[in-house]
């Protein structure tokens, strides 16, 4: 783990742990009460069922295979981003790794994840500039300062997005070039990457049906968020429930250096549940409630991709040596 993502982990739960003690223990505790573990089950179910849509996502770029390895991928992609102590980047690499292991060329596994990526983040603009506008119907001109942010936030999506797409094209050729100069072993795999990824953006069709599912998915994501308050005893509507979520998407996308978005998450929603006449101490604990949650599914989607990779790396060995 880089110092510079320790100290922006360190950072983040400290003030996670700051604003829980700043708006009352007790009252977050009782929040979190009220859910019980039935609605906690229930967060679970919800988001297990999340990754089905999410996975179906990934697997509508490819042309062949079944929607399982997708989903697993999915599973070890986010709980590697939101369990392990270091950013989303991480979690992409561990992600198109998982795929691999399912028998997909090292090379069509990074390409579709890649594309995955960008479909995803265009969903994402989608959604945050959905829920700016539910936000604005809800407190109109008296929301001018709340919109400026959401606004950069969808600025700033927009810009890595592209960015994201011009790398990905360009430097593809430039990854094959330079490995063509100074890497000759490795000029094999970036011409298979390459050759992967173009026939993924040659069907358009394919690449609309996945961004339509992660929309769904980020919307979903609002219906979460729907349900935690719920459980928690407050009460909003689901249009509240996407304005309240697409900011915090934005706030999330901006901090994506910061592990897990540690403290960032928290602060988000103690800051915008009080908008929506909810006290403060229910954010806190519909963030707690979906980092448990993110616990309870990613430690053991994890401990399963070690146990595969073991296997794996075992499975390797014994056929080197029968070589």
């Amino acid at each position: 783990m880089k110092l510079g993502a320790l100290i922006a982990a360190l950072a983040g739960i400290a003030l996670a742990a700051w604003l829980v003690f700043a708006v009352g223990f007790s009252g977050v505790a009782r929040a979190i009460g009220d859910a019980g573990w039935s609605g906690f089950g229930l967060l679970l179910g919800y988001g297990l069922a999340m990754f089905v849509v999410l996975g179906f996502a990934w697997r509508a770029l490819m042309a062949e295979g079944g929607a399982g390895p997708y989903i697993w991928a999915r599973m070890v992609r986010d709980s590697a981003g939101e369990v392990l102590p270091f950013s989303q980047f991480g979690g992409i690499v561990l992600g198109a790794r998982a795929l691999s292991l399912h028998g997909l060329k090292a090379a069509s596994a990074t390409a579709s994840t890649t594309a995955d990526l960008t479909t995803e983040m265009m969903a994402q603009i989608a959604f945050i500039a959905i829920g700016l506008g539910a936000f604005v119907l809800r407190f109109g001109l008296e929301a001018k300062g709340l919109s400026a942010t959401i606004l950069a936030g969808v600025s700033f999506v927009i810009a890595g997005s592209l960015a994201f797409i011009v790398l990905q094209r360009s430097g593809a050729a430039l990854a094959e070039r330079l490995a063509a100069r100074f890497f000759p072993g490795g000029l094999g795999h970036a011409q298979a990457f390459r050759r992967a990824l173009e026939a993924i953006y040659e069907r358009p069709t394919r690449l609309a049906l996945s961004a339509l599912l992660h929309l769904l998915g980020w919307i979903a994501s609002a219906g979460a968020t729907w349900l935690a308050i719920r459980l928690v005893g407050g009460s909003v509507d689901l249009s509240d429930a996407i304005a309240i979520e697409s900011i915090l998407c934005a706030l999330r996308s901006a901090a994506i250096v910061v592990p897990a978005a540690l403290g960032v998450q928290e602060a988000g929603y103690a800051l915008m549940l009080p908008l929506f006449g909810l006290p403060a101490e229910m954010g806190l604990a519909i963030s707690l409630l979906k980092r448990g949650r993110e616990i309870a599914i990613g430690a053991p989607v994890l401990f399963a991709w070690q146990a595969l990779e073991g296997r794996h790396a075992l499975k390797a060995g014994t056929v080197g040596r029968s070589k």
